[in-house]
């Protein structure tokens, strides 16, 4: 296990990252949608600049943790964006929910940074964990997407009426738009992956867990994309479908990882 040291650019950034996602949390329900998001501005700018320094950094790392952050701090830029675009899409227990674990993941990205990158310097690399860290991304964006459709459900089975809000058919469109563009760049790292083995890691590739792991979180995506288009798949279905998609891709390379890392303390 690689741990930073005291002196590493990387904690003092993380810590002022987390303590800055908290903001939004402790403002409470008197103030606006609008300044609650404003608030994880700071936190978010923050976040990227704890990003830059572990990767960018002398010695760059990457690992479980610092997977998660990056997948996180694409999440919520995407929500930033879908906000200017689509001022309907409102849900302060998202903002607060988000902000706590990217408090989280941010400081868990300092304390555990994973492997140092120059070990494995195949030039096919950075575009293997761009493409990796992306579609973690979407697929992630689509699950508070289908979270938050899992609550407008509820709204109307409630009969509870809230004006200015983002339509369900709408919310699930932009849901499956997202799982879609998730599952291309999915298939291209894999695709990648098993093309470009040996440089990428030193062996031609083999069936270890995160290769196991990322084929079926493969195959369980794409046979939620066949079975909306096929037999109209929605609902609380699409939901549990996409959501065990999602929870066999976190195993494939953060919880493998995480074993590595934390369990084993093995670095590779």
């Amino acid at each position: 296990m690689i741990l930073p040291t005291a002196s590493s650019p990387g904690w003092p950034l993380a810590g002022a990252a987390a303590l800055a996602y908290l903001v939004p949390v402790f403002m409470g329900r008197q103030v606006s949608g609008r300044a609650q998001r404003l608030a994880m501005t700071p936190g978010w700018l923050l976040h990227a600049l704890a990003l830059a320094a572990g990767v960018l950094g002398s010695t760059p790392h990457f690992g479980f943790a610092p997977a998660l952050s990056m997948t996180l701090w694409l999440v919520l830029a995407t929500y930033a964006v879908e906000h200017q675009v689509l001022p309907q899409m409102q849900s302060r227990g998202a903002v607060v929910g988000m902000a706590i674990l990217a408090a989280v993941v941010v400081l868990a990205a300092a304390v555990f940074p994973g492997l140092a990158l120059q070990e494995r310097s195949s030039p096919w690399l950075a575009l293997h964990l761009t493409l990796g860290i992306a579609s973690y991304g979407l697929i992630a964006a689509a699950v508070v997407h289908a979270w938050l459709m899992g609550r407008a459900e509820q709204r109307i089975r409630q009969a509870e009426q809230v004006p200015g809000r983002l339509p369900l058919l709408a919310l699930e469109r932009l849901t499956f738009r997202f799982i879609t563009a998730g599952f291309v760049l999915l298939s291209a790292t894999l695709a990648e992956g098993w093309l470009f083995g040996e440089q990428l890691y030193g062996h031609a590739p083999r069936w270890d867990h995160k290769n196991v792991f990322s084929l079926l979180a493969w195959l369980t995506i794409a046979i939620l994309l066949v079975g909306r288009a096929r037999f109209g798949w929605r609902g609380r279905k699409a939901r549990r479908v996409l959501y065990a998609g999602a929870a066999l891709l976190l195993l494939a390379y953060v919880g493998s990882r995480f074993v590595l890392e934390v369990v084993l303390g093995r670095s590779a």
